[in-house]
């Protein structure tokens, strides 16, 4: 850069058929801008105008996003491109003036500042292993979501064909060999059957891809040489999608601001004298769902991640939850830095529970991994009332049977207890059974001796 040719930076904002450019320099004033197509005509004009300043660099928005197939073309062209978070230039554009507007070219200038006051933006490089990895780890997630809603459409038929459907972990094999043995006589009958067979044959072509996803995944990570793979609880799918996510490791100071990118580090939300901890719903979603895996597999087996569950104080509501994918994304950052962890240490996380962190020095004491009271719920307790104890002797009078004392007689001490006693006694020789019987005897009194017993 000189003084005849200072740095320009051209913020955009992409759509699908067109974009929005503003060319700003670095004292922050605006030099030009456009909107252009994004055909080869429009794209064509729109290079040919960027062209008027030599020192020029492109600020993209949403560069993994519906500004990919700009970014790409112009990386292609030989122009240096780096990506603007959307999250970023919204924060820019909340302080702008404008009364709050939200245009394509309020848009285009937003991302320009970012360009123009931001520094350590993610330049976009023109590299076909992660791009080829991208697209296979795409197509594998596809077909797993394809694969849950034919096997849920699969379950509604055959709950309809079958008296009490079929198992939860379905095949399209084990589909094929229930639905043989099916004889429908209805016309309705044939016609779910005819869709239930149709949807097996779907569900055998899905799962013969995934295979073949699955196999391509391993072959692609295997040229990387990765050592995600080996991670317990990481599969083919989970290791691609944090290459592909992560990209550039270096890009993160420490682990602490990785966690946070991931959504796995606790949200302080103290207030005063109360320190108070929540969990986190930002960061990277797709990481985040890798880790909650991870963690969860770990959690089954005797892994690294046991000690972290039975060293803590006190049950609280799923303590593990953020203990885990905590540990998950340190070892997961260890394992890309390529440098070792360092023994286990304790320290304080959400709500105020002490756990093991980072790789135990020595094995968990409990071989089994530890379950939640809620896994082994308690019976219900009963809901009914015992039937009464209470028998109408010979006499006609009501009188309760021989037993323990009870509760009242205990309150009342042992010489009112004995007072009240001896009131029984001689009610049991005096019956009194009220007015109804007072005139003699009626022809009722078998029956309602029958209704109280």
């Amino acid at each position: 850069m000189n003084a005849e040719n200072p740095l320009v930076v051209i913020g955009m904002d992409p759509h699908k058929r067109t974009v929005t450019i503003e060319v700003m320099t670095s004292h922050e004033q605006v030099a030009g801008g456009g909107r252009f197509t994004t055909d080869a005509e429009g794209y064509a004009q729109m290079l040919a105008y960027a062209r008027l300043w030599p020192q020029r660099l492109w600020a993209v928005e949403g560069c993994a996003g519906i500004g990919k197939h700009v970014a790409s073309r112009l990386v292609a062209d030989g122009e240096a491109v780096v990506h603007v978070p959307a999250k970023m230039s919204a924060r820019v554009r909340v302080f702008a003036t404008g009364q709050g507007r939200k245009t394509d070219a309020t848009d285009a200038h937003s991302i320009a500042l970012v360009g123009v006051r931001m520094g350590g933006l993610r330049p976009v490089v023109d590299d076909d292993q992660p791009e080829v990895l991208r697209m296979c780890v795409d197509r594998r997630a596809s077909l797993g979501a394809e694969h849950t809603r034919k096997v849920c459409q699969l379950h509604k038929l055959l709950l309809e064909l079958i008296p009490g459907g079929a198992k939860r972990s379905l095949s399209a094999a084990q589909a094929k060999e229930l639905l043989k043995k099916v004889r429908p006589t209805t016309p309705v009958g044939k016609v779910r059957k005819a869709h239930a067979t149709e949807l097996a044959e779907d569900l055998a072509t899905i799962s013969a891809r995934t295979k073949a996803a699955d196999k391509g995944l391993k072959s692609l990570l295997k040229a990387t040489g990765t050592g995600l793979i080996d991670l317990h609880g990481i599969g083919p799918s989970g290791a691609a999608r944090l290459l592909v996510e992560v990209a550039d490791i270096t890009r993160f100071p420490d682990r602490n601001h990785f966690a946070s990118w991931t959504g796995t580090a606790p949200v302080d939300a103290s207030s005063g004298d109360h320190t108070h901890h929540r969990l986190s719903r930002k960061g990277n979603r797709q990481i985040n769902r890798v880790l909650h895996i991870m963690a969860v597999v770990q959690l089954r087996h005797v892994t690294e991640a046991a000690p972290t569950t039975t060293a803590t104080w006190r049950p609280t509501r799923r303590p593990w939850k953020r203990c885990d994918a905590s540990n998950a994304d340190s070892r997961i950052w260890s394992t890309r830095r390529c440098s070792t962890t360092s023994p286990g240490t304790r320290r304080r996380v959400r709500e105020g529970n002490w756990v093991t962190t980072l790789t135990p020095a020595r094995p968990a004491h409990n071989p089994m991994p530890a379950l939640r009271t809620s896994h082994f719920p308690d019976p219900p307790p009963p809901s009914l009332e015992p039937p009464s104890q209470r028998r109408l002797d010979t006499e006609g009078c009501l009188r309760r049977r021989r037993g323990p004392r009870r509760a009242a007689d205990l309150e009342r001490g042992p010489r009112r207890a004995g007072q009240h006693r001896r009131w029984c006694d001689r009610r049991r020789r005096t019956p009194d059974l009220g007015p109804r019987f007072a005139s003699g005897p009626s022809p009722h009194r078998g029956l309602a001796r029958g209704v109280i017993q």
